[in-house]
Parts: C-alpha cells; sequence; structure tokens
C-alpha cells in the first residue's frame, strides 16, 4: 500500500463516519454554542488539540471561550456551557468537570463516540461522532490507532460548522480577521 492508498482509506473513512452524524444533534449542538453566555472547553489528549482548533474560531466569531484548565479561564454559571469531548464516554477527569459546571448550573454539551455511557447520559446537548475509540478494540471498525477516526471527525466536523456558525452571528471574514492574534 503506498502513502497515498493510506490516505484515500482515511479519508474514505471519516467520509462514511461524518455522513452518519445526526443533523438534530448538529443543530442542537449549533443552537446551544449560539445561545450561550460563556463558553469553557475540555478534553484531553489528541481531542484536545481538535477542540482547541474549534475554541481559537469561536473565539475568532467573537463568542466569550476559554479552555478549562488555563490560567485565564473563568468560571461557569447559568447561561454558560461546558463544552466537552470524549470520544470513549468516560474519563474521569471529565466526569469531574462536568459535575462541577452541573452544579454550577452550566449546560453540558458533549460530544461523543459513546453515547450509551451514564456519563454521556448525562449530557444536555449530545452530538455523536460514530468513530472508533480508544474505548473500541483496534480491530472494530477502523485501521487507524486507537482513537484517530474520532479525533479526526471532530476535528473536520468542527471545521464544518465554522462557517454555519459566522453567518449564524452575521459575522464577515474582516470580522475574524480582526480578532486573529497580531503577536506571531
Amino acid at each position: 500500500m503506498t502513502t497515498y492508498d493510506g490516505v484515500r482509506t482515511i479519508l474514505a473513512e471519516l467520509d462514511r463516519v461524518l455522513a452518519r452524524v445526526d443533523e438534530a444533534q448538529v443543530d442542537a449542538f449549533c443552537a446551544a454554542i449560539l445561545g450561550a453566555r460563556r463558553i469553557v472547553a475540555y478534553a484531553m489528549g489528541r481531542e484536545n488539540l481538535a477542540l482547541r482548533s474549534f475554541v481559537m474560531r469561536l473565539m475568532h466569531l467573537g463568542l466569550d471561550v476559554a479552555m478549562a484548565g488555563d490560567i485565564t479561564a473563568p468560571p461557569v454559571g447559568p447561561g454558560d456551557v461546558f463544552l466537552g469531548v470524549c470520544g470513549p464516554g468516560y474519563i474521569s477527569t471529565t466526569a469531574g468537570l462536568m459535575g462541577v459546571a452541573h452544579q454550577a448550573g452550566a449546560q453540558i454539551v458533549m460530544i461523543t463516540a459513546q453515547p450509551q455511557t451514564e456519563l454521556m447520559r448525562q449530557a444536555d446537548v449530545l452530538l455523536v461522532i460514530p468513530a472508533q475509540t480508544l474505548a473500541d478494540p483496534e480491530s472494530a471498525s477502523s485501521g487507524q490507532a486507537m482513537g484517530s477516526a474520532f479525533e479526526q471527525g471532530a476535528w473536520i466536523l468542527f471545521d464544518a460548522l465554522v462557517p454555519r456558525l459566522q453567518a449564524a452571528r452575521g459575522q464577515t471574514a474582516d470580522d475574524l480577521r480582526a480578532r486573529h492574534a497580531n503577536l506571531e
């Protein structure tokens, strides 16, 4: 197999995964993001990298957004969204932060591949990306290592939602550029 064949295989897998994302869940996810007073996001590992890229774009869209654990992260409360990514459906740190956010009155919005877990059933809004994660055996559905298909699917889905959120907020490309970092 050539490198190009490997790329084509991965792209075909991601196409199958993303074609199965429920549009009603996407609508609810976007409504929660657009309706939030403030968004504080959390994920671990490679899921964190995908989520950070989305948080950056939300900031470019003019939303009040931060990553939990960063020293500038504000508290959450009523009217806020705790946005989490937890592909395998349970990570103890995610469970703890969801509990704190819930107690503070924030809406819990989660992205996962394992909606049947007890933790994910506690979310107010759930967006399922039906892809292999660490919770699945290697041979389950992907030729990729561990949770790569879920992480890649999340990144692509997040990027696909930015223009939709941009239009809903009436933001132009110039508006986004004006919020881009200049200390580079």
